[in-house]
This record gives structure tokens, C-alpha cells and sequence, in this order.
């Protein structure tokens, strides 16, 4: 595939998938509690930018609304409230201890190749611009998860599960050119809901355990079956 023959905007899509893909990996490597959430504002941002593009060059004025709602909730809001709830819980300074970040790093990588090698069966049924970012819509879900798991405070938990949402909201908008609007207000109605819950969380089992770190809770299970 030779990039100079695509059109500029399939270039543009080209460019904002990688830095996606690369605020994926940058997030999964990243210790600091505070730094990890500037990175998830900073693909919420991409995710704005996107759509933004998108609505341009399709010619559909809801998908800017889809764009300021994406700005204001992913780039802005959230991280603005994760960011308030870690600095009431003291943990601005907490860095997270990681096991294996090379062994991670390494998973990481083989979960981008995995995905680039789902989506082969496709490649009939669509254009290479497609396929790439289904590709690596596929990537950034998986990296989340793996983030998921290889972490043991609730929130790096937390900015995972918001990272896979921004990975399928990706692969829709890419792909399809936009949701129908009810649908995009729908899921930024439940991110925007899942936040505050999550923040609600975060103190109550502060106030428990007196730890965001959720191998403190299989210890006490633990302790419980004894």
C-alpha cells in the first residue's frame, strides 16, 4: 500500500490511529497515577479531533456535536474528576509499582500484531483505510484489557475501562462514518455516569480497606474463608 496515493484524509485517519494506538501503549507503560490520566485526556482529545474530521469530510453536522461531546467528556471532564479524586486521596505521589514491564511491553506488542491478524479475513470486504483502523481499534481494546489486568490500583483499572470504550468509539466512527446521535448521547450519558459511580467507589473502598489497591481485597477474602 502506498501511502502517497491515499487522499488526505484517509492520511489524516492513517496518522490519528497511530496516535491513538500510541497514547495505548504510552498508557500500559506509565507508573505515575497523574500522568496515566493526562494521557487518557490526550486520546480523548485525538477521539475529538477525529470526529471532528469525520463530520467535515462526510458532511454530517451531528457527528461536531459528537466532537464537542467528546472534548468536553473524555478530553476535559473526566480526567478533570479522576484527577480531584486522586488528589482527595492523596495519591498524586503514588507511583505504581509495575511487575514485569518488559514481559507487558512485550504482550502489548503481540496483541497489536494478533489484532492486524484478525482482521485478514476482511480484507475483501473493505478498503485498506478500513481495515487498518479496525486493526487497530481492535489493538487499543486489547491493550486497555491488558492494562486491566496488569494493574492493581482501581483507578489505572478504571482509566482501562474508559480506554476501551474510546477504542470501539473509534472503530464505529472511522468505520461507519458516525452513530446515529441518540446512540452517541446514549454512550456519553453512561461513560459520564460510570465516572461518577467509579469516583464513589474509589472512597468507599478507601474508607474500608484504606487502600486503592485491589490485592488488599483478595487478601481480606482471603482472610474471611479462614
Amino acid at each position: 500500500m502506498n501511502i502517497a496515493n491515499l487522499s488526505h484524509y484517509e492520511q489524516a485517519i492513517f496518522v490519528l490511529s497511530a496516535l491513538v494506538l500510541y497514547t495505548s501503549f504510552s498508557m500500559l507503560a506509565q507508573s505515575r497515577l497523574f500522568n496515566l490520566i493526562n494521557i487518557f485526556a490526550w486520546q480523548g482529545t485525538l477521539l475529538g479531533i477525529t470526529a471532528a474530521l469525520v463530520a467535515f469530510i462526510s458532511n454530517q453536522p451531528h457527528l461536531y456535536i459528537s466532537a464537542l461531546l467528546t472534548l468536553v467528556l473524555k478530553a476535559w471532564l473526566i480526567p478533570w474528576m479522576l484527577r480531584k479524586q486522586v488528589m482527595r486521596l492523596k495519591l498524586q505521589r503514588e507511583i505504581e509499582t509495575l511487575a514485569t514491564p518488559t514481559l507487558t511491553s512485550l504482550a502489548g506488542v503481540g496483541l497489536v500484531i494478533f489484532s492486524y491478524y484478525i482482521a485478514l479475513p476482511i480484507k475483501s470486504l473493505s478498503n485498506s483505510i478500513t481495515r487498518n483502523t479496525i486493526s487497530e481499534s481492535l489493538a487499543i481494546v486489547l491493550l486497555a484489557m491488558l492494562l486491566i489486568i496488569t494493574r492493581r490500583q482501581a483507578v489505572s483499572q478504571v482509566v482501562g475501562f474508559m480506554a476501551i470504550e474510546n477504542g470501539l468509539f473509534f472503530a464505529a466512527l472511522v468505520s461507519t462514518y458516525g452513530m446515529p446521535m441518540i446512540v452517541e448521547l446514549g454512550i456519553a450519558f453512561d461513560v459520564l455516569v460510570a465516572a461518577v459511580l467509579f469516583g464513589v467507589f474509589f472512597f468507599e473502598m478507601r474508607s474500608s480497606i484504606d487502600s486503592l489497591d485491589v490485592d488488599q481485597m483478595n487478601r481480606l477474602h482471603e482472610v474471611d474463608k479462614r
